[in-house]
């Protein structure tokens, strides 16, 4: 499924990943650049297996290590409301 984050969040990309400002409480967030990838994934309509192949191939890790990291980050992700 697609990720969008919420209407509060700024995002902004550096030399080690992605920062998110959470607006509602002034909560930064840092993703990695694996995280980067998957988040890129899913907000360009790729559903998480497409973001777990995506890190396999950039990464060359195992396919389920990598499915348990994207299922973990969309879960952090929406649980702490920075996305739907």
């Amino acid at each position: 499924m697609a990720l969008r984050f919420s209407a509060d969040v700024s995002t902004a990309e550096t030399d080690y990943g992605t920062v998110l400002l959470d607006e509602r409480g002034g909560e930064y967030w840092e993703l990695n650049p694996s995280a980067t990838l998957v988040v890129g994934v899913l907000m360009a309509g790729g559903d998480e297996a497409a973001a777990t192949a995506a890190l396999v191939d950039e990464f060359d890790i195992d396919p389920e290590g990598a499915a348990r990291d994207v299922a973990a980050l969309v879960g952090e992700l929406r649980a702490a409301g920075l996305a739907a």
